[in-house]
């Protein structure tokens, strides 16, 4: 009886699922090695983004009024990204990418700013960074700071 009822809903959830996926960060790297790899492989400079993605206000808008946008996902193509969450709440993230985030957010943005973008080379090179958001759904700023360091 239990797989029936899992049956049934699967098609729901994967669904649910798939619907919010239009507005996530499913094409970005979580793991920095796997990333900077693939910079240098694809020659490519790399976005590092930090987020506390269930308690950072700003954060929670930026999702909303800039990475859904076509404009961001097509100056994006020249980058590789990588995702660096620091939630506060314990079950969203495994212990190890936690640690592996914690030790990035000492390594990349010691001042632990949130918004924050970190631009580096295929070589590890910082080429810019950027911090911030005033939630006022002004993403020219933030658009402007990509296309300057493809």
């Amino acid at each position: 009886m239990k797989y029936a009822i899992l049956l049934i809903l699967m098609p729901l959830l994967t669904f649910g699922q798939l619907d919010n996926d239009t507005n996530d960060f499913s094409n970005w790297q979580t793991d920095y090695d796997i990333a900077i790899s693939q910079a240098k492989n694809e020659n490519k400079n790399l976005i590092v983004y930090f987020t506390g993605s269930d308690w950072c206000g700003p954060c929670k808008m930026l999702k909303k009024d800039l990475f859904a946008k076509d404009e961001f996902k097509t100056i994006t193509e020249s980058f590789v990204m990588l995702y660096v969450d620091i939630p506060r709440s314990v079950d969203i993230l495994a212990p190890e990418q936690m640690q592996n985030n914690k030790e990035l957010l000492k390594k990349l943005n010691k001042k632990g700013v949130f918004p924050y973008f970190k631009i580096l080379s295929p070589k590890e090179k910082v080429l810019d960074e950027y911090s911030g958001y005033n939630m006022n759904g002004e993403i020219n700023y933030h658009l402007e700071f990509f296309r300057k360091n493809i």
